[in-house]
């Protein structure tokens, strides 16, 4: 039993490192970590990083980025001041071995002379690049004490049994007596160590003495990954104490029963032997659990009649005992089992649940990158739209046409491209800044059928599109923030033009369909979308066209729930496309009470 709580430990101990070792591994495999284009490593996106992580594990005591030429660029640690000194770590064992073999494990210590802690160092490498070469080498100490708090639950202080993890020098690793720990020299006893560092086996165990003259039944298994060893003791008197116990009572059982049977021998006459057989049978049976099948016994006014109903009642006892159990054992089951889904279903939540904040982080950082990005790239653009228009006007090209010399039809081309191109890229930059801008609404009181009549009458649209208005006669009127809601609107009709580059019909339409509600409806009739593009449509960058951000239906999305309204769609491969967006109409003037949350 001791050899199996030392194996299981063995094993909870490496799943503790190794959980460590994946967290560092992943963390300067993060594109975080990855050099800038002049090959310097960001120290202050890295600490932001691993700010984060020092965070979410308590076990963490000190984090440390090292370049290629083991200069320490960054350190950070929960007993540290504010600006700790940058150490070399170049000729260091952690440094060398990282690089060479991808991680280092060891270098036991005591952090700050009490804490057991464990130096693991892994090599800092961009993900994105095959085969890449390390960039830098990323160094944790990570804290110890919760293997000794996991085995103070496993062997609890009251108990008799003792555990301990031991380095392969006797480094005091973990103990179920913390105390034993928190030691400069913290040891096992030396007749314990000279047995179980100096063994072969994996496993095994036996009894050791102390100079003491203590005795204890140890036993000890090695985490074969760390040269560490998990060892469990019990006092000897105390391993034994229950077979000693059960001698004992054997004995007695036996004496008892050699008196006994010399007694009956000498006073029971051949009439008592068949009601003993029958009690036999019916203990066999018993026995088996046949508790149906059990024959009569006679009740005879004598110690056998005795007997013979004191197993009657026993009989009936352990049936009942065992029929309850049974029943204990199939709600164990149904509870076990309940027990299982529920875990599913709570583990399926917790992905779901970091699935989602992973996605709003990376949204949160194209936000800021968007900011950044528009600027810069916009006004190189405005440089290059007004350098378009001043070649234009010095070769008489557009307004300026026939002041000059002939224009090289070639020339003319290439120019209406520039200004194509600038125009599309500026829409691009328009759709990244609308998508990742969060401005406060302002919203005006305003006629729907206005805004569409206003939209549509300024909307460049191509001869070969047939736009068709169907506006309620109500006129209902909303509360919406123009920018926002134009810029959702052109979104949708711009698809609509975008899939019927043969012809088509675009009908805009608008509907109170319930008290409080208006729908606005924008048809096409181009080749609609499949079933399995349209669960995904809305999703932020996700497009099936050559060219776009495929931000466009997400922008669309945003709108109308800052508008704490409802977007759907429905489309038939081969007929069209229909998106429907749902307004709550404005109570302040339509005279409609407030609009209940749209389902």
């Amino acid at each position: 039993m001791q050899e199996q709580h030392a194996s299981g430990f063995a094993a909870t101990v490496w799943n503790y490192i190794t959980t460590y070792n994946n967290i560092l591994n992943d963390a300067a495999r993060h594109a975080d970590f990855v050099a800038e284009a002049s090959g310097v490593m960001n120290a202050a996106r890295q600490q932001q990083y691993l700010n984060r992580i020092m965070q979410l594990h308590a076990a963490f005591l000190e984090l440390s980025v090292f370049d290629l030429s083991g200069q320490e660029t960054l350190r950070m640690g929960r007993f540290l001041g504010p600006s700790p000194p940058m150490r070399n770590f170049f000729q260091e064992t952690p440094f060398q071995v990282a690089l060479q073999q991808g991680q280092f494990l060891g270098s036991l210590e005591r952090f700050q002379g009490l804490y057991p802690t464990l130096t693991i160092a892994v090599p800092i490498v961009d993900p994105r690049i095959p085969q890449a070469k390390p960039t830098g080498v990323l160094l944790g100490k990570i804290s110890l004490n919760g293997l000794s708090q996991m085995l103070v639950q496993q062997f609890p202080e009251g108990g008799k049994s003792e555990a301990a993890v031991v380095g392969p020098d006797g480094f005091l690793i973990a103990h179920s007596n913390p105390k034993m720990v928190f030691k400069v020299d913290a040891k096992l006893p030396k007749e314990i160590t000279d047995v179980i560092l100096t063994q072969t086996q994996e496993k095994g165990g036996g009894e050791v003495v102390l100079q003491t003259g203590k005795t204890f039944l140890g036993a000890y298994a090695v985490v074969s990954q760390l040269g560490w060893v998990v060892y469990v003791q019990q006092p000897i008197e105390s391993a034994y104490g229950a077979a000693i116990e059960m001698k004992g009572e054997i004995l007695r059982v036996l004496v008892w029963v050699v008196a006994v049977t010399i007694l009956l021998s000498l006073a029971v006459a051949g009439h008592i032997t068949q009601p003993i057989r029958a009690l036999n049978q019916a203990a066999e049976r018993l026995g088996k659990g046949h508790f149906e099948e059990v024959p009569e016994l006679s009740m005879t006014n004598d110690e056998i009649g005795d007997l013979a109903q004191a197993f009657i009642h026993m009989a009936e006892q352990i049936k009942e005992r065992t029929g309850e159990l049974s029943h204990a054992k199939e709600e164990l089951e149904k509870f076990a089992h309940f027990l299982e889904k529920r875990v599913e279903a709570r583990t399926r939540e917790l992905r779901a649940a970091q699935d989602e904040l992973i996605k709003k982080e990376r949204l949160a950082a194209i936000g800021q990158m968007a900011s950044v990005v528009g600027h810069e790239i916009r006004n190189p653009l405005a440089v290059i739209n007004n350098s378009t228009y001043f070649i234009k006007t010095k070769l008489g090209v557009g307004a300026a046409a026939g002041t000059g010399p002939p224009v090289d039809p070639k020339i003319a081309k290439h120019l209406s491209i520039i200004e194509s191109e600038i125009k599309q890229a500026n829409s691009i930059i328009s759709e990244i800044l609308t998508f990742s801008r969060s401005r406060e609404l302002k919203p005006e009181i305003i006629a729907i059928n206005n805004f569409l009549e206003e939209l549509l009458g300024v909307h460049p649209f191509p001869s070969h599109i047939n736009v068709v208005r169907e506006l309620d006669a109500s006129n209902p009127v909303v509360n919406i923030d123009l920018d926002e809601m134009r810029q959702a609107v052109r979104n949708l009709i711009g698809n609509g033009v975008e899939v019927m580059p043969n012809g088509g019909t675009l009908t805009v339409a608008s509907e109170v369909v319930e008290a409080g509600w208006v729908r606005v409806s924008i048809k096409d009739t181009g080749s609609g979308i499949p079933p399995d593009v349209v669960e995904k449509i809305f999703a932020p960058f996700f497009t099936t066209k050559a060219r776009g951000t495929g931000l466009g239906l997400a922008v669309v999305r945003k709108v109308i729930d800052r508008h704490n309204g409802k977007v759907d769609v429905e489309s038939v491969v081969g007929k069209g496309t229909t998106f429907r967006l749902y307004l709550p109409i404005s109570a302040q003037v339509a005279g409609f009470p407030e609009p209940a949350q749209k389902a």
